[in-house]
């Protein structure tokens, strides 16, 4: 398969799982050693590493919301680097500390890099 096909099925594999909170599906093609970073307003909210540490935070995760749902509006490739344009839709499951509701619809656009090596992903990047 070439390079470019492995990582858009890679990376459509990651969002759709992520979509139907899937973790298990999500981490398909995680390395192990997977460093996950959340970058918000040129600020890292989150820096996550090691996939058990993944799992942990994806359930987590899970709980704040009741549905959520990422589209990929476009997929660029930088050596072993994909870029995904997102646009992001979220259903609150609950409160957060910002003042959000449960019921509230979080609507963001935003970049996730998806770093490559040897046939798995090592690192991911979401920025907003």
């Amino acid at each position: 398969m070439e390079t470019k096909e492995y990582y858009t099925k890679a990376v459509e594999s990651y969002v759709n799982a992520y979509n139907r909170f899937d973790i298990n599906g999500m981490c398909v093609n995680l390395s192990k050693k997977i460093v996950f970073e959340n970058i918000s307003g040129g600020n890292a909210e989150m820096r996550i590493e090691g996939i058990e540490n993944f799992k942990k935070q994806a359930e987590t995760a899970k709980a704040y919301f009741s549905e959520r749902h990422q589209i990929i509006e476009n997929l660029s490739f930088n050596g072993h680097v994909a870029t995904a344009e997102i646009d992001y839709t979220g259903i609150l499951a609950t409160d957060l500390p910002n003042g959000m509701k449960k019921g509230d619809t979080l609507k963001l656009k935003g970049i996730s890099e998806f770093t490559f090596e040897n046939d798995e992903i090592v690192s991911i990047r979401d920025i907003s």
